[in-house]
């Protein structure tokens, strides 16, 4: 029997990994054999997971990477033509992305938040960075409605600067598909 305080009971719930919903899920004593076995072989498991990403991380900080431009005129107006009040998660996330394109090394950045705060603006922010530095951003998502709303998004808040957009979807015909790989390719 295992005992928690109930001031954290917030810390329990139902088990939704690996087997859970077909039956052949196994259970073990705590503190017995079976139990000391997994636990052996899942530390065993995440110890070799981060040596892998050490390894990894230090790899990539070796790599040569590209060095944006700091912010320039163009960005500084893209930033101020956003039409809506920043929050301070987004704010600061975006400092830190553009900082990371500064380096000289290649940037490893994870970027999430709950919908509608402001993750989009932050990408928008870093490939508009990107391509005032004449480089190609390419933005995949996991829908075509999604890449639609990108679309869209991305073509309204960079109207007016020096900057093409386009989209590959099934939406488009092979032939508007094929067209747009070619430009990007060219």
């Amino acid at each position: 029997m295992l005992y928690l305080p109930c001031e954290q009971l917030d810390m329990l719930s139902k088990y939704i990994g690996a087997h859970s919903e077909d039956g052949t899920l196994k259970l073990n004593k705590i503190g017995g054999t079976e139990w000391a076995k997994s636990k052996s072989r899942v530390k065993g498991a995440a110890k070799e997971m981060a040596r892998e990403l050490i390894a990894l991380y230090a790899a990539r900080t070796r790599l040569p990477g590209y060095a944006f431009a700091r912010d320039d005129e163009y960005q500084e107006e893209f930033e101020a033509d956003f039409p809506y009040e920043e929050t301070d998660g987004q704010t600061v996330a975006s400092y830190e992305v553009k900082e990371d394109m500064e380096k000289s090394h290649p940037m490893d950045r994870l970027l999430c938040g709950d919908v509608g705060f402001g993750k989009t603006e932050v990408a928008m922010r870093a490939a508009f960075k990107a391509a005032m530095n004449n480089k190609q951003v390419a933005i995949l998502v996991p829908t075509t409605i999604l890449a639609m709303q990108h679309f869209q998004s991305f073509s309204a808040r960079m109207r007016g600067f020096p900057v093409n957009i386009d989209l590959v979807c099934r939406f488009r015909t092979p032939k508007q598909q094929k067209e747009t790989l070619k430009r990007v390719s060219e």
